[in-house]
């Protein structure tokens, strides 16, 4: 980005530093003025002063716009059909322009029949035959800098009523029907429609309102919408759950060390440091020591204490955890020699997993700035580079 900025200065330094000798390049036809902003020196005044030119983009010689006239009334034939595929069989509204696109040209239209087609090419379709109606059109284009620079185009057209199928005449049949009826009873509180065309019955009924039906749909969507958030959402507390108990896994393991080591047994040592979570000025629950008050509770309540070391695990079921209840399992049914030992390399294992995980939020976290960043770069970027390239041009 430094490079490319430098670029640009060095760029701008040598572009204003020579003077313009051959003149300030135009803008190609059809791509409109600009403004060029310039410093002028007077003389031997070796002061400059600012100054905005208007640059007008090239404009066609005469005999250019005759050529240009030339080429666009050899396309006006296929322009002005639309959806028509014929000028001897019109049936659709046709295309009119008003300008031609990407040359500096209007269009301005005249019609030998306005009954049947208007200047912007829709058909009165009340007033088409099937026999047809020929309609002659006229256009004068003119060159938008030059108004007096004009030329002719002329053309005729064959214009029918819309052919259409046995049902869609029907329909058509039934809407004039129908609007002959909204007229006679127009001073009536009731549209009477019509039962009969052509000797046949006609039943009306009314057109079935989706509205229900797509508030049906929307109130599934709704509901699968709220059911996939409320499985996100628990994911997430989970996840957010497991995090705070690997967490303070370290923590209880230390505190087991230091209580076996101070003399006291297993169940003792289980039972202060519940206590003193219970007793403490925490506000936010650790859903560890929740557990291991439930532990606490089964022990009391006469469930075996190795048992509930097992129970402990399963329900925290994260491996750590897993493993502490098992070992304290082992232990109180083959003694506890050596188990402060073993609760030592734990708490090891435990404190570097504990910085490994730590590590692996940072660089998380770091990967997370990563897409805010590059946005910062392309503003930064667009906000150098193209005010440079606007100079260049």
């Amino acid at each position: 980005m430094f490079l490319a900025g430098a670029a640009c200065a060095v760029w701008d330094y040598f572009s204003s530093a020579g003077e313009i000798e051959e003149g300030i390049s135009r803008n190609a036809y059809g791509e409109g003025k600009r403004t060029e902003d310039l410093k002028v020196q007077v003389g031997n005044n070796p002061e400059k002063k600012d100054i905005q030119i208007e640059v007008d983009e090239q404009a066609y010689t005469s005999d250019e716009i005759r050529k240009l006239f030339a080429r666009t009334i050899k396309k006006m034939d296929t322009w002005i059909l639309g959806e028509n595929k014929s000028p001897d069989r019109v049936e659709k509204d046709l295309n009119l322009l008003t300008e031609i696109p990407g040359q500096p040209i209007d269009v301005s239209w005249e019609l030998d029949r306005y009954d049947v087609m208007n200047v912007y090419g829709e058909l009165n379709r009340d007033r088409l035959t099937r026999k047809g109606t020929q309609v002659t059109l006229q256009a004068v284009l003119t060159y938008r800098e030059r108004k007096n620079d004009q030329a002719l185009y002329e053309c005729t057209v064959m214009v029918y009523k819309e052919t259409l199928s046995e049902g869609e005449a029907e329909v058509e049949q039934i809407k004039q029907e129908t609007r002959k009826k909204n007229k006679e009873t127009v001073t009536q509180d009731r549209l009477l429609l019509p039962r009969t065309l052509n000797g046949k019955e006609l039943h009306f009924y009314k057109a079935m309102d989706r509205k229900g039906i797509v508030l049906m749909v929307m109130s599934v969507l709704v509901v699968f919408l709220l059911y996939a958030l409320e499985k996100q959402n628990q994911g997430k507390e989970l996840e957010k759950k497991r995090r705070q108990m690997r967490l303070d896994y370290p923590e209880i393991v230390s505190k087991l060390i230091l209580l076996l080591g101070a003399g006291m047994t297993v169940k003792r040592a289980w039972r202060k440091i519940t206590e003193d979570y219970r007793k403490g000025e925490k506000k936010e629950k650790r859903y560890a020591y929740e557990e291991m008050c439930t532990t606490l509770y089964e022990m009391e309540g006469g469930i075996m204490e190795s048992e509930s070391y097992e129970r402990f695990g399963r329900r925290c079921n994260i491996q750590e955890y897993l493993r502490l209840g098992a070992l304290l399992s082992q232990n109180l049914r083959k003694g506890t020699k050596g188990l402060n030992d073993m609760l030592r390399l734990e708490a090891v294992q435990a404190f570097e997993e504990r910085k490994a995980a730590a590590k692996r939020l940072g660089e998380e976290a770091g990967t997370k700035l990563l897409l805010p960043m590059f946005l910062m770069l392309a503003v930064v970027l667009v906000i150098v580079i193209v005010p440079a390239f606007f100079s260049m041009y």
